[in-house]
């Protein structure tokens, strides 16, 4: 079942990437990161009511609120900012390589925290699918694809600022996922464990919005029919289902495992960026697509 819903995961996460990329062209990423958040909490919400007659987990103890609420903090607020700004220091392509490495960082904080280890196989099939991931991404981009010229001559210290902003994405992100397993322990739902984490960074990230004086620009921006429809699209697919799935996906499975199959989600989204956004598709993402798919393949019967 875990292993089901991570896959199923990285499929929303893909489909939402697609529609935050729709959406950020027209009214920018953080109109887009502002905006996701307070729908998803609306969205979980709405379900949880309609699951367990209330619309909020009443019944979660304190300290489940302390643990998810700072796996969102970290995950989803800390993890995604730094990745979004290694996108823009060093590239989306180089920055998405180093995120490979959440299945293996996962992996030991889930070892160190938990006690959770791997069989041969898992391990193998594990490193099979990053290889996969990674060489599709490490690919360079074609000419149309490539950063604008202004990023050609990018000095070391913007380098290596950008590479450690990609492996503070990776560190948040598993650092998350295995803290939010802690407070997932005892069985606790899913639902209300997708909604904790969301109603503590929504409320952080806004809190900090408002702070700053954003809050009426993020709203008028939101005026934009076409991109608030896909900002609607991409809340559903990824912090809504997508976020819910994967608190399923380490519940029920290794972290390690979980993390990698989630980690599929840059190799979903090639078809999806052929046919919507009509880009290329070459050889080796498809070789590489290949490879990663028969690693998940390899988890899913290990």
């Amino acid at each position: 079942m875990g292993e089901l819903a991570a896959l199923t995961t990285a499929l929303c996460w893909s489909l939402n990437s697609i529609q935050f990329t729709l959406a950020g062209q027209r009214v920018g990423s953080q109109v887009v990161n502002r905006s996701r958040l307070l729908l998803a909490v609306l969205f979980l919400s709405l379900t949880h009511w309609l699951m367990y007659g209330q619309v909020w987990p009443l019944q979660a103890e304190p300290f489940r609120w302390g643990w998810l609420g700072l796996s969102g903090i970290i995950g989803l607020i800390l993890g995604d900012s730094s990745l979004f700004q290694s996108f823009l220091l060093i590239g989306p392509r180089r920055a998405m390589l180093l995120m490979t490495l959440v299945p293996v960082i996962s992996t030991l904080l889930a070892w160190g925290w938990f006690g959770e280890t791997l069989q041969p196989v898992e391990i193998g099939a594990v490193l099979l699918t990053i290889g996969g991931i990674a060489w599709v991404i490490a690919e360079k981009p074609p000419p149309s694809e490539s950063r604008p010229a202004s990023w050609e001559g990018e000095d070391r210290r913007r380098t290596l600022l950008g590479v450690l902003l990609g492996l503070g994405g990776a560190l948040g992100q598993a650092l998350g996922l295995v803290i939010a397993k802690h407070g997932l322990s005892g069985d606790f739902p899913a639902l209300s464990a997708t909604l904790i984490r969301m109603v503590i960074a929504a409320g952080v990230l806004w809190l900090l919005t408002l702070a700053r004086g954003q809050g009426r620009a993020t709203w008028r921006a939101l005026v934009d029919v076409k991109a608030l429809l896909s900002i609607v699209g991409g809340s559903l697919a990824g912090p809504f289902i997508g976020v819910w799935l994967s608190m399923v996906a380490v519940q029920h499975a290794p972290v390690g495992i979980a993390s990698t199959l989630m980690a599929l989600s840059p190799i979903l989204v090639i078809p999806l960026e052929h046919w919507v956004l009509r880009k290329s598709v070459s050889p080796r993402a498809v070789a590489g697509t290949v490879v990663a798919l028969v690693g998940a393949g390899m988890i899913l019967m290990a």
